[in-house]
């Protein structure tokens, strides 16, 4: 069994800076590819942020520059840090990994997601 756990959402202002984390546990092997996610009433999941096990990153245009990704893979761990928040950054943030178990091939696991919303 394979649990996603995330942290670090908030109400903050227009302008400032929050860290998200994710943390896997379980009978973890490998984890490949981590990603952030996020999602806002009304409209499609968006990915943010993705980094490969050799640690390439990749952002969509709406996020670069401001947001980044990273991890520890000691810690089974994903940050994002995000800065210049902007009100349309507001949304449920979800954390996604492809991890292998020592039991099961390698799938993609959800975090239960955490809110962040940028308003004045």
């Amino acid at each position: 069994q394979v649990q996603l756990v995330e942290s670090g959402g908030g109400l903050v202002q227009p302008g400032g800076s929050l860290r998200l984390s994710c943390a896997a546990s379980g009978s973890i092997r490998s984890i490949y590819t981590m990603r952030w996610y996020r999602q806002a009433p009304g409209k499609e999941r968006e990915l943010v942020a993705a980094i490969t096990s050799g640690a390439s990153t990749n952002y969509p245009d709406s996020v670069k520059g401001r947001f980044t990704i990273s991890r520890d893979n000691d810690k089974n761990t994903v940050f994002l840090q995000m800065n210049s928040l902007k009100p349309e950054d507001t949304a449920v943030y979800l954390c996604n990994a492809d991890i292998e178990t020592y039991s099961l091939r390698g799938r993609a696991y959800w975090g239960q997601g955490t809110q962040v919303t940028v308003s004045s």
